[in-house]
């Protein structure tokens, strides 16, 4: 399908992942991503969407909850049911893309979707959260970050981008970014949650100045 075209950021992240470590910043899970699963239910079935190298997934089977860890990177997934083996966890490691999830409906009570959701087009972001939506019980949470448009001028600074289609932009030079990404304002995000309550939406940046990202807890409606 033509939406699939500019979902392609898993490719450079592959690399990335083959490269990654326990000493990489992305093997430290986010305290409100750890703050919330332990409010579930022990034993909770959760979706770590993106896993990477598995920072939350690992953290959350160490936890006691029920955890598949999906991510369209071979190396991702590799690195996952390794880490995993070694420290004897209990996490299915699956490779797919977010676009379309090989899972029953209503199959989990968490989904996490940290830094992956807004890697494509919003044909390819629509298209996520349907699939986020499906496979989240009644009642069932969602969290997760997107790309803030407030981010735009900031990326605009450190290099030549175009925008490729409605809010989508890549930019030239190195890293990711040279694939599509997606960035919004609020009406927007809030427009693509069809399905869901959110609870709690603010935004803010990551680790660097200029790094803004929405973070957003949602509940599945019945």
């Amino acid at each position: 399908m033509n939406h699939m075209l500019t979902d392609t950021a898993h490719l450079y992240w592959n690399t990335e992942w083959q490269k990654a470590d326990g000493t990489s910043p992305w093997a430290l899970p986010e305290p409100w991503a750890i703050d919330h699963s332990n409010t579930l239910l022990p034993g909770s079935r959760i979706l770590d969407l993106g896993a990477g190298i598995g920072r939350h997934a690992l953290a959350f089977a160490q936890a006691g909850h029920q955890v598949t860890a999906l991510d369209a990177s071979e190396a991702a997934t590799a690195a996952v049911a390794a880490a995993a083996f070694a420290r004897g966890l209990a996490i299915d490691a699956v490779r797919a893309p977010m676009t379309d999830l090989p899972f029953e409906t209503a199959s989990f009570d968490h989904v996490l979707a940290w830094n992956v959701i807004y890697h494509g087009d919003e044909s390819v972001v629509r298209r996520a959260l349907a699939e986020v939506a499906r496979v989240t019980r009644p009642g069932g949470t969602f969290m997760a970050t997107m790309l803030s448009a407030r981010r735009l001028p900031v990326e605009q600074a450190k290099a030549k981008g175009r925008e490729i289609s409605r809010n989508t932009w890549v930019f030239e030079g190195e890293g990711d970014k040279i694939h599509p990404h997606y960035f919004c304002a609020a009406p927007d995000l809030l427009s693509l949650m069809w399905g869901f309550e959110i609870l709690t939406l603010f935004d803010r940046p990551h680790e660097r100045p200029g790094s803004w990202h929405w973070h957003l807890l949602a509940e599945r409606l019945g």
